[in-house]
Formats: structure tokens, C-alpha cells, sequence
């Protein structure tokens, strides 16, 4: 099915509230999705909750609730943030779901069955906070990069997972892109790790920690947190652990992009398609792994009081101007520097001194001199995401496509000055325009009243589309705006 694509966020930890972390990944995917869309696609968006593990056993007694009240309330929260920012996903998976729990036995006991999984010991260095084995190469200065925190040395009864057998097909995929790793530098990075050791069997289980999928042939142990996570990108669309139940989704599987932090970068390079290629599964076609929101040059953390709370770019700014800066902040794939300061420098001079003074300059002209609309789609080009546009957001470029667009806003905004449509008008006063099919672009000298305002109508009109995937609502209101030539504020100026 050439004309299918989907995509996948990480199936977000419900151990805390959302962060702004998510809401990045969550609308870069939304955006994308949106365009895809837009370019007659069909899609699907998946997103949702990862919600076992002794983390969350340990918080919900903290907090004196049941593990499962814990990630109830949780998952509430992230899907009012969705709502919120306008996120169109349309599976909002949860690994506590009956029929989630259900494959997942059913892929272990397959596993099982084939002698892929098999009862050890594992030994090893065991970071807590990201609930996985670390090897010696993964740490820095003996502590967990993510945690800062030394790993507990751990040795205990467990199910592994066999890895090294299928090193060599994975590299294989990778180099030939089959599994495709981007930006690039991750690609190479995983290829290094993988060049230049042999993969080991992996623990997939744990026996004394109760939340969590139970192994189908040893109720002593859970499955580990990730292993149920993984699979949850394909039980999104039905799949019982053996089969896909829905013949309507399973066209859309393997996934075409799973969107990812690159803290999770290895686990999602190396254990999950290996783990696809156990069961017989069409590996997933690759990773676009982008980089860390920092602030002042340094992760965010509440010790250093450097955190930016999504609720409050919410409250600040609202959710499209938040959309906006999200994406507009640095290239998606790199560590983004943001602080709210710079945030409200570029809301003011972007959204409110730039679009937002365009729109209401081209509005009050077309009301001051009663110039009337009646077929907006004789003034637009016929291919509005042309060559290089559609490159970069295929690419996801989205701070390189916002750029683009912005170059349109400035040029607009020097059209009005630089041909003074109000000075133009007073040579036909008293005329009422309506604009024509045929649009002539001539020099800007020999240009008429009528001329300047279809151009600048075109070019306005030809933004809202423009923007319809990253700010859906406001590419809606100045569509309208044209339409009844009824102007309202889009983005007010906010102060330091």
C-alpha cells in the first residue's frame, strides 16, 4: 500500500504529568500527519501510554493510590494536553488495555515456544530511573547520562531474549536503509555500537515486580516495562499477538516513522526490530530520532529552576502560538536551546508584529476601500506545497518550511509598504472591486489598486494554507477573516 503512512510517538511513561518533551514530539508527529493528509494520504497516528513497571508501583504507594488509579489519572492528563494543542492521533493505546495484555502473552508464549526466549540469569548494572540493564559503554563516568545516577549492580532469576543472532541482518538493514535511521549521525551512531560488539541476550522479564504483564508459561515473573511498550505499536492496530484482527489497519503496518527522543535511541534501534524479526514481522521502516529542549544551554531541571511548564507556554501564548514555537525553535533532530524570554521575543515578532499585522492590514483594506472576494481558488498557485517545501517536511524540517513561510509574511508585509494601496485607491475612489479569475503580476510601478490587493489577497490566502498543519485553527480564522473581511486580533503582544 504505497499511499498509506504511519506514524508513532514513544508510548509515553505515565509515571508523571506531561512535560513540554512530549508536547514537542507529540505535535512535530501531528504536523506531520496533517500535511500528509493535506497531500491525500491515508494515515495513522498513533500515540498513548506505557503504564507497567516498578517505577509506577512504587509512586501510586507513595501517593497512597492503586497502580492502576495512578495511570488512570495520568493518561487523563496527556490526553487533555492532546486536546489542548489540537492533536489528531487516532489510537490513544494504553498497555494496562485487556486486549493489549492479552497479545502480549500471546507474542511472549510464541517467543517461548521457538526457543527465542529462554530462563536464565542476569547479572548486571541496573539503572532504576530508566528501568533497564546498562552496559559499561552506556554510562558516563559510571553513572546514567539521563539519571545521573549510578546503577545498581543487580543479579537475578530472568527470562532472555536471544540478540546476537540477529546482529548481523539488523546492520545489514540499517546500512541498506531498509531499517532507516535518521538524522544521519544516528545512524552512524548505532552502527558504530553494533560494529564494534557482540549484542547479549537481553532480560525481558522480572520476578519480583507484580505491575506488569504476567509471562504466560511462568506467572512468577512480568514482562519487562519496554517489551510491552514496544509491541504496543502494533497492538494500536490490532494485532492479537499473532495476527492482525482488523484487515482495515494492518494495511498501514510496518509503521513508517516511529518518532523518538534520542534517549531511546538504542533500545529502539537494536532490541525492538529484533525482537519484530523474532516474531516474523515486517520491521517497522525506521527512526527519526530528534534532540533534547534545553534552556539556557542546560536540561531542563528543577533544581537549577530552568523548567518550562507546557501549561505555562499554554497560558502565555495559547495552544497555536505554542504549535508555532515548538517547531520554529531549531532544527528538529538537534538539542534546541529555549527560554521564555526568547520565546516571547519571537511570538511578538513573528505571530503579532509579523502574520498578525499582515492580516489585519490586508482586512482593514479590503473594508476601507469595499474590495470583495468571490473565488479564492483562482488566485492560488496549483501546487501549493511545491518542490522544496515538501522536501523539508518530508525530511522534517519543520523550523526550514516555518522559515519559508515567514519569507512570505516579510514579503507581503514590504509589498504593502512599498506600493501604498491606500495612496493606489485614491486614483479610483469610489469604485467598489471584485476580484477577477485572471491575476497579471507586472512591475510594482505599473501596478494598479486592484492589482495590489488581488497579489496581496493571493499571497495572504496562500499562507493560511501554508500554515494549515501547523496552526490548523489560526490558518481557519484568516480564511474567515477573507472571507467576511470581519477583522479580529490574532495574536496580542505580550509584554517581557
Amino acid at each position: 500500500m504505497k499511499n498509506k503512512f504511519y506514524i508513532t510517538t514513544p508510548v509515553y511513561y505515565a509515571n508523571a504529568e506531561p512535560h513540554i518533551g512530549h508536547a514537542y514530539t507529540t505535535v512535530a508527529a501531528d504536523v506531520l500527519i496533517r500535511i500528509k493528509k493535506m497531500q491525500e494520504q491515508e494515515t495513522f497516528f498513533l500515540t498513548g501510554m506505557d503504564e507497567h513497571g516498578a517505577k509506577i508501583a512504587q509512586k501510586a504507594g507513595l501517593e497512597n493510590k492503586t497502580p492502576q488509579e495512578l495511570v488512570d489519572g495520568v493518561s487523563e492528563s496527556f490526553k487533555d494536553l492532546w486536546k489542548q494543542l489540537g492533536i489528531e492521533y487516532n489510537v490513544f493505546t494504553r498497555t494496562t488495555n485487556t486486549q493489549h495484555k492479552n497479545a502480549i502473552q500471546r507474542a511472549l508464549q510464541r517467543l517461548y515456544d521457538k526457543g527465542v526466549i529462554y530462563k536464565g540469569e542476569y547479572e548486571g548494572k541496573y539503572c532504576v530511573g530508566c528501568e533497564q540493564f546498562k552496559t559499561e559503554n552506556e554510562l558516563v563516568d559510571g553513572k546514567c547520562p539521563d539519571h545521573n545516577t549510578e546503577p545498581e549492580k543487580m543479579k537475578e532469576e530472568s527470562y532472555l531474549m536471544k540478540m546476537n543472532e540477529k546482529q548481523e541482518e539488523l546492520i545489514q538493514m540499517i546500512e541498506r536503509n531498509e531499517f532507516k535511521i535518521r538524522p544521519e549521525r544516528y545512524k552512524k551512531e548505532i552502527l558504530s555500537f553494533l560494529n564494534s560488539q557482540k549484542l547479549e541476550d537481553i532480560s525481558i522479564s522480572r520476578k519480583n515486580v507484580s505491575w506488569g504483564v504476567k509471562l504466560p508459561f511462568d506467572e512468577e515473573h512480568t514482562a519487562y516495562v519496554w517489551f510491552d511498550a514496544f509491541l504496543s505499536y502494533i497492538t494500536g492496530l490490532n494485532w492479537d499477538g499473532d495476527n492482525f484482527i482488523d484487515e482495515d489497519k494492518s494495511r498501514f503496518w510496518p509503521s513508517d516513522i516511529n518518532l523518538i527522543g534520542k534517549d531511546i535511541l538504542r533500545v529502539h534501534a537494536t532490541i525492538w526490530p529484533i525482537m519484530l524479526m523474532h516474531l516474523e514481522m515486517p520491521v517497522t521502516k525506521g527512526l527519526f530520532v530528534h534532540g533534547h529542549l534545553l534552556s539556557g544551554g542546560k536540561k531542563m531541571s528543577k533544581t537549577i529552576g530552568n523548567v518550562i511548564g507546557i501549561d505555562e507556554m499554554l497560558e502565555k501564548f495559547g495552544s497555536e502560538a505554542t504549535r508555532y514555537l515548538l517547531l520554529s525553535a531549531g532544527v528538529f533532530g538537534e538539542d534546541v536551546d529555549i527560554t521564555m524570554e526568547r520565546l516571547t521575543e519571537k511570538y511578538n515578532a513573528d505571530l503579532a508584529n509579523g502574520l498578525g499585522n499582515l492580516v489585519s492590514r490586508v482586512i482593514t483594506l479590503l473594508n476601507n476601500f469595499q474590495f470583495s472576494i468571490f473565488n479564492f481558488q483562482s488566485v492560488l498557485n496549483d501546487k501549493i506545497f511545491n518542490d522544496k517545501l515538501s522536501d523539508l517536511i518530508k525530511e522534517l524540517k519543520f523550523d526550514q518550511a516555518l522559515k519559508d513561510i515567514w519569507k512570505k509574511v516579510q514579503s507581503s508585509n514590504r509589498f504593502i509598504e512599498e506600493t501604498k494601496p491606500w495612496e493606489l485607491a485614491k486614483q479610483v475612489e469610489g469604485q467598489k472591486f471584485i476580484l477577477s479569475d485572471d491575476l497579471v503580476l507586472k512591475t510594482k510601478s505599473d501596478l494598479g489598486f486592484e492589482e495590489v490587493m488581488q497579489r496581496l489577497t493571493a499571497e495572504l490566502y496562500e499562507i493560511a494554507e501554508l500554515l494549515k498543519s501547523f496552526m490548523p485553527e489560526t490558518s481557519e480564522r484568516i480564511k474567515k477573516q477573507l472571507e467576511t473581511g470581519k477583522k479580529e486580533i490574532l495574536f496580542e503582544r505580550i509584554k517581557n
